[in-house]
């Protein structure tokens, strides 16, 4: 449920609800170690001093 609320506070803030749109951030990859391959990734937003991201 967490997730939900974030991923819609990110979408609401990027399409410009609250005042000017803000630009979100991806971040994705894929990691290899001992145990095999792993993918991971974090979607959010940043303006000022606030952060607001999803990892994944």
């Amino acid at each position: 449920m967490k997730k939900i609320v974030v991923v819609l506070a990110v979408f609401l803030a990027g399409c410009g609800v609250d005042g000017e749109p803000v630009q979100p951030s991806m971040n994705v990859g894929i990691g290899v170690g001992s145990g095999g391959m792993h993918t991971y990734g974090a979607l959010g937003v940043h303006q000022g001093p606030m952060s607001i991201y999803l990892g994944f």
